[in-house]
């Protein structure tokens, strides 16, 4: 496995114990359809909402912040998949995408920032 590979299933943990503690239900880790893949789905207890949730890990910040790597093409491939998601479990609930981003230089503590509805389905 290469070191970005490790690095970002790590972060995609790390993610995912962060949502646990702050009330989500995690729903799916890594979840996979032909060429679609989300890196979590979750619930958000206190609203009800199902949580499309990208996860972007980076040992620095030093050449952009991880979630500047969320372009207009990685929206639109997380809007897609979501929709195959939403259609294949029926979900019937309100959703919304968010990014968590984690910078783990491996010394210190990693920082995690979670932006909550971090954008819109894009048109076109």
């Amino acid at each position: 496995m290469s070191e970005a590979y490790t690095l970002g299933k790590d972060g995609e943990q790390l993610a995912a114990e962060y949502l646990r503690a702050h009330g989500y239900r995690i729903e799916a880790e890594r979840w996979k359809m032909h060429h679609l893949e989300l890196d979590l789905v979750a619930i958000d207890v206190a609203s009800g909402e199902i949580v499309f949730v990208e996860v972007k890990t980076r040992k620095t910040s030093a050449f952009g912040t991880p979630e500047q790597a969320v372009d207009y093409k990685k929206m639109m491939h997380i809007v897609r998949a979501a929709d195959a998601y939403i259609k294949q479990f029926r979900v019937d609930r309100e959703w919304r995408f968010d990014i968590i981003s984690i910078v783990d230089d491996g010394e210190h503590r990693p920082k995690i920032t979670h932006y909550k509805e971090a954008f819109y389905p894009p048109l076109g």
